[in-house]
């Protein structure tokens, strides 16, 4: 099978390609480790910080020969460079699953969520159709990974990944890894069940307010619900400048200032596998707590280097962190969909757009501005 379909279904994640990145990282460059305030920190000189002005010029362009609408390079929690608009907020896709991962993190630290539950357990089941006794035996923690194995139907899904599902019981629960939107939608219903909160209200105040977004409100995240599944899918739209403080936030393993916002622990676990998934029989490398990870060279096509993971959206919507350069890149795509509806954020989805090896070769691009130390 050729890429080109399995980038589609899965909205713009990654395949596994051989690179000239695979070699150890360098150790990140001593510096402090700033934080925006009310807005972003620029600074003085890229080339004073150790960039090429002109090859930060050569990723520039070819990131609008791809159609970008906003690029920010972040580096000790200051800009490097960032063009496009960075203050739109777009709908993330499926960035969405690796925001409320975040939640899941601050929640369970808490006790509020017990993530070794089964549905059983938790009380979830679907309508009209039920879930199995077998399905019933997922723990939340296996819908984080998304290795739940209920293969239920979702609204919020394509044809092709209709037609890709595996069949229902075919593995026991936390036994196979696939891209599961039945997996994401139910965590949406598992939080709100379990705190008692709107997944946009918790957002905006356990995290957009304590780390300073600039623009996110609740009422950027909306659901999309239909006749198959109970379980909405939730959709966050968010500004490029918003997202990298997110990113920020988890290069500095959850803590903002002297402040943990989300346990140590949990950013741990969701930023290292332990093994490579496969899609289609295509190594992917490593997926876990709804982040792609780094996992034995595999990340990104042409621009990979190890311990680094990523939040991605469907249409070229990512979110990249790479500790060991203490780094976040930061790309969008304008694919707004039409209205905030199934049909419509499908259609929007599908959108041919930047995917990863176009977003790997930026990446590549940007790395190599950045002169070794």
């Amino acid at each position: 099978m050729s890429r080109a379909p399995i980038l589609s279904v899965i909205f713009s994640i990654c395949v596994s390609c051989s690179n000239g990145l695979g070699q150890a990282a360098p150790a990140a460059t001593p510096g402090k480790a700033a934080l925006p305030a009310n807005s972003w920190n620029h600074v003085a000189s890229p080339e004073a910080a150790g960039w090429s002005k002109e090859k930060l010029s050569a990723a520039r362009e070819y990131a609008n020969s791809i159609h970008s609408s906003a690029v920010m390079i972040i580096e000790h929690g200051e800009v490097v460079d960032e063009w496009g608009d960075t203050e739109q907020k777009i709908s993330s896709y499926s960035v969405r699953k690796s925001l409320i991962s975040a939640l899941y993190g601050i929640y369970s630290a808490e006790g509020v969520i017990n993530v070794n539950q089964t549905m059983e357990q938790a009380g979830i089941d679907d309508s009209p159709d039920p879930l199995t006794k077998g399905e019933r035996q997922a723990r939340i923690v296996d819908l984080l990974r998304a290795r739940s194995c209920i293969y239920h139907p979702v609204d919020f899904e394509t044809d092709y990944m209709k037609k890709t599902r595996p069949q229902r019981d075919s593995h026991p629960p936390g036994t196979f890894w696939y891209y599961n939107n039945w997996d994401f939608n139910a965590l949406g219903t598992i939080f709100e069940k379990k705190t008692g909160l709107k997944i946009g209200d918790a957002f905006y105040e356990r995290i957009a307010k304590p780390i300073g977004m600039q623009d996110f409100q609740p009422s950027d995240m909306y659901y999309m619900g239909g006749p198959v599944s109970i379980h909405r899918a939730y959709h966050f739209e968010i500004t490029a400048r918003d997202m990298a403080r997110f990113g920020l936030l988890y290069l500095r393993h959850g803590r903002w200032g002297n402040k943990q916002i989300v346990r140590e622990a949990w950013v741990e676990k969701s930023s290292h596998a332990s093994e490579m998934i496969k899609f289609q029989g295509i190594e992917m490398g490593g997926y876990e707590y709804l982040w792609w990870v780094e996992y034995g060279g595999a990340h990104l096509p042409g621009g990979t280097l190890p311990g680094m993971y990523s939040a991605r959206g469907a249409g070229g919507h990512y979110l990249l962190i790479v500790p060991s350069l203490d780094l976040v890149i930061v790309h969008r795509v304008d694919n707004q969909p039409t209205n905030k509806d199934t049909k419509s954020v499908i259609d929007a989805a599908q959108r041919p757009g930047v995917d990863a090896t176009h977003f790997g070769h930026l990446v590549k691009l940007i790395l190599d501005a950045r002169r070794p130390t």
